[in-house]
């Protein structure tokens, strides 16, 4: 399943539907490929708890991608920020945002 391989490399939270209806909502970190659907699962820190979910890929309806958690924050983006604060003579700080 070529979307669950995107949502690994995602770096937000996804939202699993199970077959049976169950949503999960998590960010995935690791996934396992066996030789077939039963054997491959993807693993996700869930949203709400410190839980660690192994969902087998059989058993997955739906994906569907969250926001990504670093959009906007790439280094680029940064030093723009601080330059720009910098020639407004605002104060500009070296210290990182937060990524809430």
């Amino acid at each position: 399943m070529d979307v669950l391989e995107k949502a690994f490399d995602f770096r937000g939270d996804v939202t699993i539907t199970r077959t049976g209806g169950e949503t999960i909502t998590g960010y995935i970190f690791d996934r396992r490929r066996g030789m077939g659907l039963e054997d491959s699962n993807v693993r996700l820190m869930t949203a709400t708890s410190d839980a660690k979910v192994t969902i087998p890929f059989a058993d997955i309806k739906r994906v569907e991608f969250g926001k990504d958690a670093a959009h906007g924050k790439s280094f680029e983006t940064w030093v723009k920020k601080y330059v720009e604060k910098k020639l407004a003579g605002e104060k500009a700080s070296i210290e990182s945002e937060s990524l809430d």
